[in-house]
């Protein structure tokens, strides 16, 4: 019987916001080397890992080429350091995406830049509670504007350019969870599930043209913005609680899942949601509003 070869992996001492060094994964099986990617809101405060930064730099890990998109040039310009740092190659992009001409632009520049574009991740959001009575009419429109239009925008000017540039592409929107269990979050819950809904209506009419679309669902993820956000200690614990694994989730989480399904190790997989929550949707624990 033949003998198994084992690889050792070098694991070092954590770095920015609790993640291993793990540069040295670059393009190990994922079939991204080569690629380019947009990702919205890839900005973050400080050195913070927000969602959008650890899809980023997490795609560069795997060889690819990365347009940050953020609102704020400066957040986006420190990710795409952050991925120079760690030798990828990355750029950095201002556009506020609720507006078709600035996504038409920003697609513009990835291909400018490096070429072609194969994949997107759209990921941005923004949050409001209460219920139907309570909703001012402009915030909920704000909200649609925000989580849903963004994200038609985006792909309605990517997917042509995916399909001429590279043959082929693929899409993440990130939803959360307030679409699968709703807590006080009406608009907010209505635009994910909006998002869920326009993942799967994607899926369908591009599939045939190679173009995969998927979608990740956050639970209680601990980010920059709810750190901006203040939450007390109580309501972080609450958080920890809610999951059934008794620990909290990280902006890298998400990008683990965004990276998994933008790669080709997930390339018989379209139209999908993969919930990404330490398991809080399969009980009912209490959970307050503000750890949505």
């Amino acid at each position: 019987m033949a003998r198994r070869a084992w690889v050792s992996v070098r694991v070092l001492a954590p770095s920015w916001w609790g993640e291993r060094d793990l540069s040295s994964e670059r393009g190990l099986g994922f079939g991204l080397e080569g690629k380019v990617a947009i990702v919205t809101g890839g900005g973050a405060a400080g050195d913070g890992i927000g969602n959008g930064r650890a899809a980023a730099i997490l795609l560069s890990r795997a060889g690819a080429c990365v347009l940050v998109v953020d609102r704020q040039i400066e957040l986006a310009r420190r990710t795409a350091e952050m991925i120079a740092a760690e030798g990828g190659n990355a750029a950095a992009c201002a556009a506020d995406v609720t507006e078709d001409a600035q996504c038409g632009t920003m697609v513009e520049t990835a291909l400018a830049r490096f070429g072609r574009l194969d994949l997107l991740d759209n990921n941005v959001g923004i949050a409001s509670k209460g219920s139907v009575v309570d909703e001012d009419p402009q915030v909920w429109r704000r909200v649609m504007q925000v989580n849903i239009e963004s994200m038609f925008l985006a792909s309605k000017h990517a997917i042509p350019a995916m399909i001429q540039t590279a043959g082929a592409g693929a899409i993440v929107n990130v939803a959360s969870i307030a679409a699968l269990r709703p807590r006080g979050m009406t608009a907010y819950s209505t635009s994910k599930g909006a998002v869920i809904a326009l993942t799967r209506a994607m899926a369908v009419d591009h599939g045939p043209q190679g173009i995969r679309v998927n979608c990740v669902a956050p639970g209680p993820v601990y980010t920059p913005m709810v750190a901006v956000a203040g939450m007390s200690p109580a309501a972080r614990e609450r958080r920890r609680q809610a999951s059934v694994l008794g620990m909290e989730g990280t902006g890298w989480d998400v990008g683990y899942a965004v990276r998994f399904l933008l790669s080709d190790q997930a390339r018989f997989i379209t139209g999908q949601t993969l919930v990404v929550d330490g398991g809080a949707t399969l009980v009912s624990r209490p959970r307050a509003t503000d750890s949505q």
